[in-house]
Formats: structure tokens, sequence, C-alpha cells
């Protein structure tokens, strides 16, 4: 039987409170009990998992979506302690999925050095919440089994075999009286685990969908370069500036490993982990990344005469722009910022990656001199074009948006001066804008009318994107700046909202100002105050019926409604809107814009990395990428033809 290095036994699992509350209130623990909250649950159970993986004692972890909705997980780790915790005179097993905080994670002789999850908390929650729950370990030379309903043990832990193997496996039936759903998105799972394997180096994800037996869907992560290999698959659709990532890996007190590469783009996508959790506002890590990298650069364009001695040293953002890069550091007790983990707080990791990064890319640069002048030739651009950026910047300022008498000329505000009770319509061409203006409830929604094609932002830099005529009236109209200097506490609509023809050239507008949205007015996004209006794409109609207005591509619902009413499809007029314009503004206001009987969808930054990805590859310089996207997603696009 295998020794292991450090031992993790039953005395190391540390029992704090008990379970009670999980059930009363799940959207503490896990969030929320939507389709978001159930994915929590799957990742909770793979994060012990990987967990094994960061402390060297797991190398592959397979997990399985089966029919039912039933996940399986399964490592092949040291195996849950099975011998009797000290204090709960229950196996230790049993004690981790049955007690709140209780875990090999807590104090400084544990069985982790570092650890992601939920300290200790992610088994027992998603007991909890589970319908049933069965757990099988291998170690100490037998098989093990236990059972759970409900958090509830049923069957305790048994020893039904022998074995010489290690490793934990977790199968559990999400609780259909809490979770809204219980139908998982294999592609959301498959994304997050992607993740992982990327973050941790050699380590090996399996994950399968065997719900379907005739579409069974499946992936492999195994990714040896770790977070180079990241950066490579996030700048996939980016043309680059140099062939390969520059990586930074240094052991330590806060072990850390960065991975960056320049694009021609003009955004910085910059992501930011500790101990495998997505730290999506940041933090110290992440400011310690950007001191440093500023720092590097400067002193190397200075000493190599890139830099005139009387001009100012280059800004932080000029030497971010375009540039991709993943930020990891393992932190022994990291302290967040808030319940959602999504800022690290540790005031001594700032400088720790700060000297790391100053250091390592000086050194690189010295040795990579042509890399080196390839990117700061890219950062002197951008800060030339952010001065033209802020002469442009002040004219709108001084333009303030707050003043109706500097509104832009073609706005057609609502009465109301309250934000949150006020929307603002940004309509594609004049003519729907007119038929808005005029079905309108003028209290509380404001109509901006848009004409021809607006600027890809994704293809241009903050100058032109500010001096922009079709891009000016939007900036003036929302009224909360633009770019650093947005501000969405100074928003005048509480729902700023998309409407454009249900066409090619409408759907290409939608992503025009998406686009713009996302880059430069991303708080906007986050915040939901965007929104796409759902203007209807049929109308039926016959004498002495009620028209029915149809908002899917496919009739067979409406068709349905009609025989409900005995009546046949040849004796309606179907009627297919080409465009806004078609409908006069009673249609308009009935079917798009009244509260009551509307659709819109908000929308989300549910996952800020693939929205990324998928604006770069829709509207960036690279054709290839995007030719494919087409190719592969033509399919599922319908004849709207009747």
């Amino acid at each position: 039987m295998e020794k292991f290095e450090h031992e993790y036994s039953a005395d190391q699992i540390q029992v704090l409170e008990g379970l009670e509350a999980v059930r009363k209130r799940p959207g503490m623990y896990i969030g929320s009990v939507s389709v978001r909250g159930l994915h929590h649950l799957v990742y909770e159970i793979v994060d012990n998992c990987v967990d094994e993986a960061l402390a060297g004692y797991c190398s592959e972890i397979n997990i399985e979506i089966q029919p039912g909705n039933i996940i399986s997980v399964e490592d092949n780790g040291r195996g849950i302690p099975v011998d009797i915790h000290p204090k709960t005179k229950i196996s230790a097993a049993e004690t981790v999925y049955t007690k709140l905080h209780a875990g090999g994670k807590f104090g400084g002789d544990s069985g982790y050095k570092v650890s992601g999850g939920l300290h200790g908390v992610g088994a027992s929650v998603v007991n909890a919440l589970a319908n049933w729950t069965e757990v099988t370990i291998q170690r100490d030379g037998g098989v093990y089994q236990m059972k759970f309903e409900r958090g509830r043990t049923v069957e305790p832990l048994t020893k039904i075999g022998d074995s010489n193997k290690t490793g934990t496996k977790v199968r559990f039936l999400a609780d259909d009286t809490i979770f809204e759903t219980l139908e998982y998105e294999y592609e959301t799972l498959e994304t997050r685990f992607r993740e992982i394997a990327f973050l941790t180096k050699g380590l090996k994800i399996n994950i399968q969908d065997v719900r379907d037996p005739e579409n069974i869907k499946k992936a492999e992560f195994h990714f040896e370069g770790g977070l180079s290999s990241f950066v490579e698959f996030l700048s996939k659709n980016k043309e680059k500036i140099h062939d390969k990532p520059i990586y930074i890996e240094k052991d330590g007190e806060v072990p850390v490993e960065i991975a960056f590469q320049y694009t021609t783009a003009y955004s910085e996508n910059i992501y930011t982990f500790v101990n495998n959790i997505n730290t999506i506002e940041g933090g110290t890590h992440l400011e310690g990344f950007k001191r440093g990298l500023t720092k590097a650069f400067n002193d190397y364009a200075r000493s190599h005469n890139l830099i005139k001695e009387k001009d100012p040293n280059l800004l932080g953002e000029d030497i971010r722009e375009g540039i991709t890069a993943v930020v990891s550091v393992k932190v022994k007790e990291p302290q967040f910022e808030g319940q959602t983990k999504t800022k690290l707080g540790n005031s001594n990791v700032t400088g720790i990656v700060s000297n790391m990064v100053n250091e390592a890319l000086s050194t690189f640069l010295e040795e990579n001199p042509s890399v080196g002048k390839s990117i700061l030739e890219k950062c002197i651009n951008a800060s030339r074009a952010r001065e033209a950026a802020r002469k442009a910047r002040e004219l709108v300022r001084r333009k303030s948006a707050l003043e109706t008498s500097t509104l832009p000329g073609k706005l057609a505000d609502c009465s109301s001066k309250v934000p949150e009770e006020c929307e603002v319509y940004i309509v594609e061409g004049d003519s729907a804008g007119g038929s808005a203006k005029q079905g309108r409830d003028r209290k509380f929604q404001a109509i901006l009318p848009l004409w021809g094609k607006m600027l890809n932002v994704e293809k241009s830099r903050a100058d032109k994107i500010y001096n922009n005529d079709k891009l000016q009236p939007v900036i003036l109209a929302v009224g909360a700046g633009i770019g650093n200097d947005f501000d969405v506490t100074k928003i005048r609509y509480g729902k700023v909202i998309i409407m454009a023809d249900a066409d090619v050239d409408g759907a290409h507008i939608r992503t025009l100002l998406l686009t713009f949205f996302f880059r430069y007015m991303r708080p906007l996004i986050e915040n939901g105050n965007v929104y796409l209006a759902q203007p209807p794409l049929f109308k039926l109609s016959k004498k002495g019926m009620e028209d029915i207005y149809w908002y899917e591509e496919d009739l067979a619902g409406a068709f349905k409604i009609l025989e409900e009413r005995g009546i046949a499809r040849e004796q309606v007029g179907i009627q297919r809107y080409k465009g806004l314009g078609e409908m006069n503004p009673e249609q308009l206001w009935e079917t798009t814009m009244n509260p009551d009987t509307r659709i819109l969808v908000k929308v989300t930054m549910e996952d800020a990395m693939k929205a990324d990805e998928i604006f770069t590859l829709l509207m960036g310089d690279e054709i290839e990428p995007r030719r494919k996207f087409i190719e592969e997603n033509a399919k599922y696009v319908k004849n709207l033809d009747v």
C-alpha cells in the first residue's frame, strides 16, 4: 500500500458547525437555485479533486453527466480519510459530508498547502442540496462506501471490498424541490473544466455527457503548457506581435505563474486566479502584475533610448494595450473582499508579484530585444493615440450629457428625469425611429435613431471612437462617460434597449453596438442595463379575428393557436416583417415597446472570457476563424420565408 509524504488522516478534519441552514437558505452557499447554482454543485465536488492535484496527489479527474441528470465525479487522489474522527466519533469521510466547515483545509497542519473551493464547505453543501449522494472511497487497501439522502446519512461508511488503488468517487442527484431545473448545460461545464485544466499544469480532466446515447458529448483536457497554453487559446483569433507567450513562474511564499502575449488588438484582457478561483474583480495580484509590467517596460525603453529623455513615461494603459494575460497565484490563506470571492485582498501579494514580474521581464527583454522593440512600438503608438483620445474626451466632457441642451439633436428624450424608470431605445433607421417616436410613452421612453453602419470598435483606437459621429450620440445619450471614465451611477436611463430589424443588417447593428458597450461601457452590461428588443417576425390576420403577432421563427405554435380557435391555416393571411419601418406606431408600441406585452432580452456578463472570444472572432481582423464559425453555425439558421 502506497504511503504519502504528508499524512492526511481523521485528526486533520476540523468541525466548525452543523448543516442546518443550508437547505433553508441555499443561495447563501451556492449563489442561487437557478441553473447557475446547479452547476456550482459540480464545481464544488471537482474543486475538492483539484485540491488533491494542487497538493500533488491527483493526476486525473473524470466527470460524467449520466441519464436522469446524475453527476459522477471520480479522482485518483489519496481518498478521503476513513478512520474515526476524534471529535464527531463517526468516520472522517462521513464528517466531511455531514458537517459544515469540516474538511482538510483548516489549520496550519492540514492536508493541503493551498485550497480553492469554499474552505471545506463544498462537500457538505452539495450533500445537503442533493436528493441523494453516494460516495465511494479507495484507500488503506480497501473500498468503502456511504450513502445520504438530503444531507442525512442513510448508509454509514462501510467497507465493501479490497483495493490497492486510491481515490474518491462521488455520485449525486440534485434536489428537484430546491433547484429550478436539474438540466445541466454541457458547454458550461466543459468551459469551466477546460479553464481548470489550463490552470493546473499536467492535470488530465475528462468530461462526458451520456444523457443521450445517440449524441454523446465528451472532451479531454490535458495541458502540459499550463498558462502558456491558456493564453494561446485565448488569443487564437487575434493577430500576434510575437510568436510565443512570455511565461514567468516562481515558487516561494506565494507561488506565482503568469503568461502573456501581445496582439494587434486595442483592448486588454487580463484574467486572474487565486488557487484556481477566478477573481473577476482582480485584487492585489492584478495590481502587482500591472506595476511590474509598467516598470519593466519603461526601464527598458529608457535604457535603450526608445523613449526620449524629455518625454514622460508610458502609462500602464499604454503598455497593456492588446495584451492577453493570465495571472495565477497560490495563497495559503487568501483574504477575499466580499462574499463572492472575486477580489483578492492579501496586501503582501502586490509586492511579491510586482518584483517577480519586473525581474523576470527585464531579463527576458534583454535576451529578446526584437520582441521587446515590437511590443514597445505598439505601446508608444498607444501613448500617442491616448493623447489624441484625451483631447477628444475633453470635448465630450464639455458637452455634458447631463444638460439637456447638449443632448444629441436626434434624441427624443422622455419627460421623467428618474433614471430607474427611464429607458432609451436605440433604433436603426430614421423611418423606424419616426414610428417609435410616435408610438412611445413620452413620460419614460426616449428614442435615439441611428443611421448607417457605425464604427467597429474592435478594429479602432480610442481617439477614433471619441470622434465618431455615429457613436457620439450614444455616448451623450447614456450620459456616463466612456472607457476608464465610465461611471455607471451617472447613467440617464435604467434600460438601454437596442431595437434593430430582425435581418442580417439588424444583427450587424446589434453586434456593433454590443461590441461598443462590451469594450467601452462594460459596467453597463455588468449592471444589467442593456437589453435587446424583440420585434415580431410575423403577423397573422383574418377579418373578424384579433391579429396574432408571432416572435418565433417556427410558426407551428401560432398554427396550433389558430387550430384551437377553429380557424384553418389557409384562412389566415401571414405577413413577414422585413423591418421595423413596416409597422405603424400603434403596432410598434403594442408588439415591441409596451412593457405589458413586449419581449426584452437582457444582455448579461455570464462569462466575460467567452464573450471576449466571440466579439474578437466576429469583429476582429482574422478572417479564417470567422468563416469557420459561420460555416459551423449556418445549420442553425432557419428559412424564414413563408
